[in-house]
């Protein structure tokens, strides 16, 4: 009985012990490495955090893909600023961001991203960039607010038919990535994620190991793309994706996202085309070009540009092809604006 006492305290402390880890962990990672951007409180009581560079218009916003935050386009966004003003931000549930109460679609997420802007008094026109399921939130948006868009530069956008429920055969990949974020959950809470992820990230060598040998096993889900991503991202960054990373508000996030990806197709797999707004898509090398009905699907203004030494992170394996793609959309809509006044 002792012992099984002894074995319950020791358990018990032990706990308690990670939970208070965890918990000034959290404090930390936001003192060290929020203070860049600021906070926009929107009607849903949901907070947003917002990180601006740059001056002057039209401003380029960046949306990330399904798990990323605004990390996903450092370089890009600071390469960006020395032009025009840029807005990058993470979506409710991600980054430094609060849950929103919402699905995790498109057509919530942009209309959270445009009262977003509203009140950060950032005002139009806007170039907008979006990544993978971030390039299917910029083409609601349009949609939704054509009058605020003077571009569109989608980087290598979700397709809809390769997942559920047009693709039923992808539905295992949400249902592993599920199951491995309910599983992520209470330990990240108890702070043995974060000490998992911080000594992962600190050898730089057990990333790409593990990268390999996810890719070797295969089962290419949701979950790890995402680590995928992070691999090719700038090494100054990797302290706070991991402070991401260690966050059980990322695993929440995570989880609404993925549980969403259905409803989501549902809802862009029949989407108007965005009328007489310029779009570039931008399509990985590694992947089959989009055909002319396609592109039609997308908008009556569209063109393809293939990145040749690209896979899906087309901003990170080729990111002045995307720099370059913003930049043309900025110099057009200028002088578009110029001509109207």
């Amino acid at each position: 009985m002792n012992v099984f006492l002894w074995i319950a305290g020791s358990a018990a402390v032990l706990i308690a012990a990670g939970y208070l880890y965890q918990s000034i962990g959290c404090y930390r990672d936001r003192l060290r490495f929020a203070g860049s951007g600021r906070w926009v409180k929107i009607e849903s009581g949901c907070r947003l955090y917002l990180l601006e560079k740059g001056s002057g218009g039209p401003t380029v916003l960046f949306e990330a893909g399904i798990g990323a935050t605004n990390l996903n386009w450092c370089h890009i966004q600071e390469t960006v600023a020395n032009f025009t003003g840029t807005a990058s931000y993470d979506r409710g549930g991600l980054g430094w961001s609060s849950n929103c109460r919402t699905a995790r679609t498109p057509a919530n997420i942009a209309e959270e991203l445009h009262e977003m802007l509203e009140r950060a008094e950032i005002t139009p026109p806007f170039i907008l960039v979006g990544h993978s399921f971030g390039g299917l939130v910029m083409r609601r948006y349009a949609l939704l607010f054509p009058e605020d868009v003077a571009g569109v530069v989608l980087v290598d956008p979700m397709r809809c038919e390769e997942w559920p429920p047009l693709d039923p055969s992808k539905q295992s990949q949400i249902d592993l990535g599920r199951k491995l974020i309910r599983f992520a959950l209470p330990i990240a809470q108890c702070g043995l994620v974060r000490l998992a992820v911080t000594t992962m990230f600190k050898r730089a060598r057990g990333i790409s190991g593990q990268g390999a040998q996810r890719r070797e096993i295969g089962g290419r889900h949701v979950v790890e793309r995402v680590t995928e991503e992070v691999r090719k991202m700038p090494k100054k960054v990797w302290p706070v994706v991991a402070a991401h990373w260690s966050r059980p508000s990322f695993y929440a996030g995570m989880r609404r996202h993925i549980e969403s990806i259905p409803d989501t197709v549902r809802e862009m797999q029949d989407a108007q085309p965005i009328r007489e707004i310029p779009v570039v898509v931008l399509t990985p090398g590694n992947s089959t070009p989009l055909s002319e009905e396609y592109l039609k699907r997308i908008g009556d203004h569209v063109q393809q540009v293939i990145a040749p030494v690209s896979a899906h992170w087309i901003h990170l394996d080729e990111p002045e092809l995307v720099i370059r793609s913003i930049r043309e959309m900025v110099q057009a809509a200028s002088v578009e604006t110029a001509a109207a006044s």
